[in-house]
């Protein structure tokens, strides 16, 4: 039931290289035994029989490298059980196809070697016993120097251990989908005619990057984001061929949103793989819980202002916004039960005048058009003119609101935001070019020590980042689990403890090599290279 994705499909490209093995194996053999001198069906039959159970060796080896991988849990073991699915049933059928239909076809189609070759023949033929002769002498150079060469593979398995320890690591890499998503966010007294304006003048920025094709552009409270102060604007870019890759995009884009005055704008290229978390202005989140509100409200801007001084952080920010104006309204009920006004009827006169209360529906032939009830425009803007409310009393006589409350103007939260059970504040950061993941975790945990939080507040990774700490605490025992399997495996095949040991004695140099190439190119070791690994061992 599986369909054709990035995964199955990555694991059909590499199958093509691991099943052509054994076929090759197979028919050298058989090749071999012409060359003797023996017809083609008695070197197929002879030569399939002799490297039969070598066949069966790597076929098994080679599918047992994925047995764990099929009982990973997490993100990562869903993401990579099609993935080994595939290529191990991939593996096992070419198995059996070198066992049956490579000798068959061998018996047919094979002709005895002889006649003359062109010069390409001859050319190739000479470059091959090149090669033989040079593996010939350095074979018998290392027979000379075993205890050299001990140390020299002893050298290299502790090379392959602290190269795994130093180099970057991430987790899913970004793709170019041709989209780009951007949060934006305005002072928190900001008015909805003020935030439009600044909207708009980000949208004609993005507008004009000749790259974009089309965007969309809102403000408001939404799903999403439930404050008023932010916006989203949506872009799609032209096709691939037409356009620099959507990171470069970003970073032509970000200097010029980041001269609107008082707004700003937080670009990103969205990943292929959401994994939890929140959809916040960054890709990557840490977020703070506490119980106490007020301990959690000092120490937020604290692990903020630090987690912006770290390098390679870029567009980090914060949903902590606790600078918002607010005007308390605070009855004073001996003089409110004196003129016959209750809580309920202040409430009432608020929700009335600043609300959305539906007092009527007008009805036309074609249309019907709601009646919202609020005050002037004009007398929204100031909060001292709340003392210009009247409340109507039970008597039926209008009631200043200042004479029945006492109206202080304050700062406080635009929202509570909560995780779990607890209030929280959520950071959240994208990364500068050539900054792995595993670089970000390391710097804020290393910061979070050195800001010496107390035990009540609490700092956690999410979404993306909390799955790659996940996967890697898996990654080194999943690595020792695939070999010990490997080892079993091999151990009854051969029926020796010796034997899986001398094969597996070039893993050390294999996993040197793959290292060394991430860190030659300037890679980091996400979980494509990581499933590069797994297959080295096979």
């Amino acid at each position: 039931g599986y369909t054709v994705d990035n995964l199955s499909l990555m694991a059909l490209s590499l199958s093509v290289g691991f099943v052509v093995d054994d076929a090759i194996v197979m028919l050298e053999n058989i090749v071999r035994h012409m060359e003797e001198g023996e017809p083609p069906l008695e070197a197929a039959r002879e030569g399939s029989r002799e490297i039969g159970f070598t066949i069966i060796s790597m076929t098994l080896s080679l599918a047992a490298v994925f047995i764990p991988v099929l009982f990973m849990g997490g993100v990562v073991g869903r993401l990579l059980h099609e993935f080994a699915v595939v290529i191990t049933v991939a593996v096992l059928v070419s198995g059996l196809v070198s066992l049956t239909l490579t000798p068959m076809l061998c018996s047919r189609f094979l002709r005895p070697p002889g006649g003359s070759h062109g010069r390409l023949f001859l050319a190739s033929e000479r470059f091959f016993d090149g090669m033989l002769r040079t593996y010939d002498n350095s074979l018998k150079w290392t027979l000379a120097h075993r205890r050299l060469t001990m140390a020299v593979m002893l050298a290299t398995f502790v090379l392959t251990a602290w190269l795994f320890q130093r180099i970057p690591k991430g987790f899913i890499p970004t793709e170019d989908t041709g989209q780009i998503f951007a949060f934006t966010e305005a002072a928190p007294d900001i008015s909805f005619d003020a935030m439009a304006e600044k909207q708009r003048a980000a949208a004609a920025i993005v507008r004009q990057q000749p790259y974009v094709d089309q965007l969309m552009s809102s403000i408001g409270a939404s799903s999403i984001n439930v404050v008023p102060n932010t916006g989203r604007i949506f872009v799609r870019l032209k096709p691939h061929a037409e356009r620099p890759p959507a990171d470069q995009i970003i970073a032509d884009l970000r200097p010029k949103l980041a001269a609107i005055p008082g707004f700003r704008v937080y670009p990103q290229n969205l990943p292929t793989i959401r994994i939890g978390g929140s959809l916040t202005k960054a890709l990557y989140q840490y977020t703070l819980q506490a119980p106490d509100l007020r301990e959690l409200y000092q120490w937020g801007p604290i692990v903020f202002d630090k987690m912006r001084t770290l390098p390679g952080f870029q567009d980090v920010n914060t949903d902590l916004q606790i600078t918002s104006p607010q005007v308390t309204v605070d009855i004073d009920r001996d003089k409110a039960s004196a003129l016959g006004v209750s809580a309920e009827q202040i409430e009432n006169a608020l929700y009335s005048a600043y609300g959305s209360r539906q007092v009527s529906t007008i009805y036309t032939p074609t249309n019907q058009y709601w009646v919202i009830l609020e005050v002037d425009p004009a007398y929204q803007r100031d909060p001292t003119e709340l003392s210009l409310l009247y409340v109507r009393s039970q008597a039926g006589k209008l009631v200043p609101l200042n004479s029945v409350a006492r109206l202080t103007p304050t700062i406080g939260p635009l929202t509570i935001t909560h995780l779990g059970q607890l209030p929280s504040v959520t950071i959240s950061f994208n990364l500068a070019p050539g900054v792995a993941l595993s670089q970000a975790v390391d710097l804020v945990n290393r910061a979070q020590r050195e800001l010496g939080m107390p035990a009540t507040v609490v700092g956690s990774f999410q979404g993306t980042a909390q799955a790659f700490q996940a996967s890697l605490k898996g990654q080194g025992v999943l690595l020792l689990v695939t070999v010990l399997v490997i080892y079993l495996v091999l151990g009854i095949l051969y029926e020796s403890f010796i034997h899986p040991l001398t094969i597996l004695s070039g893993l050390p140099s294999a996993g040197v090599g793959a290292l060394l190439t991430l860190m030659l190119f300037g890679l980091e070791l996400n979980i494509y290279g990581f499933v590069g690994i797994i297959m080295l061992v096979g």
